[in-house]
């Protein structure tokens, strides 16, 4: 059977074209990409002026830090807790692209801007933290107008058994991934992992960002409560960005292994080759 573009009405088979996302979701889902990757870089820029994390309400230099990236002589290192590993040449002591020695916390290839300067990466970081809170303001709003919230994204019932969930995970783990129409729609590890950016992740990052501005706890000064303080604030800012990190590099192996072209075809132009089954 040859691959084709089906209409709505007939039942969809491995080898043809569907849609798969709507053009709301392929818009938000670039726009995010490129603002999350320069906030990224720009909070590195930020974290590497004081590269220390404190739980409560101060926090500084005196005080203990759980977690450091620093140097002492010669090595770079990673201290979380009492645990201390070294990171020479990758964290807290590299060599820049001249061949010299730095000792920021983060290499200059990861940060926005590349050389130290700390009220320029604020202005990145601030710019593109509206840019992400207004993108999942209206996202939310839209996909909760066009259904898509409920119909795509929302967990059915019998998908959060234990059984299906574990099922799932087996069946990703050997690389079984779905053929046919069944792959056109989310999984439940999908669906769980898309909500807990969207509805948790993502709000939480923005909050404990404007928990970290004076401005902004003046006006909203409950935000220091919910979060315990402006050094916990900071420390859960920066735990939710490394779990948004560890969701994009899980994404993207995931697209790299049930077939990169397909995928990110799918994301530009909306439409999607069904995987054939064995015996097609």
């Amino acid at each position: 059977m040859s691959a084709k573009t089906i209409p709505t009405s007939t039942s969809p088979a491995g080898g043809d074209l569907v849609r798969r996302h709507r053009l709301s979701t392929r818009i938000w889902h670039w726009i995010n990409a490129a603002t999350l990757l320069v906030l990224l870089m720009s909070g590195l820029m930020i974290f590497n002026a004081h590269p220390r994390l404190y739980w409560g309400q101060y926090g500084a230099n005196p005080d203990p830090a759980w977690l450091e990236i620093g140097s002492a002589g010669d090595q770079g290192y990673l201290r979380i807790g009492d645990v201390q590993i070294e990171t020479t040449g990758v964290l807290g002591r590299w060599s820049d692209g001249s061949g010299r020695i730095q000792t920021r916390a983060f290499p200059s290839w990861s940060t926005i801007p590349s050389s130290y300067n700390l009220a320029l990466a604020r202005r990145w970081h601030l710019t593109f933290a509206w840019v992400l809170a207004l993108g999942i303001t209206c996202y939310a709003a839209w996909s909760l107008v066009n259904g898509h919230f409920r119909r795509d994204l929302l967990p059915k019932r019998r998908e959060l058994r234990l059984a299906h969930i574990w099922r799932e995970i087996r069946h990703h783990a050997t690389l079984n991934f779905p053929k046919g129409a069944a792959a056109a729609s989310y999984n439940v590890l999908q669906k769980l992992s898309y909500i807990s950016v969207v509805v948790v992740a993502i709000p939480v990052v923005v909050l404990t960002g404007l928990t970290m501005s004076p401005s902004m706890v003046a006006s909203w000064p409950w935000l220091l409560d919910v979060f315990g303080g402006r050094q916990s604030a900071r420390s859960i800012h920066f735990i939710v960005a490394m779990f948004l990190v560890l969701f994009v590099i899980v994404h993207l192996v995931m697209v790299l292994l049930a077939g990169p072209f397909n995928e990110v075809r799918s994301m530009i132009t909306g439409w999607f080759r069904l995987p054939k089954e064995k015996s097609e």
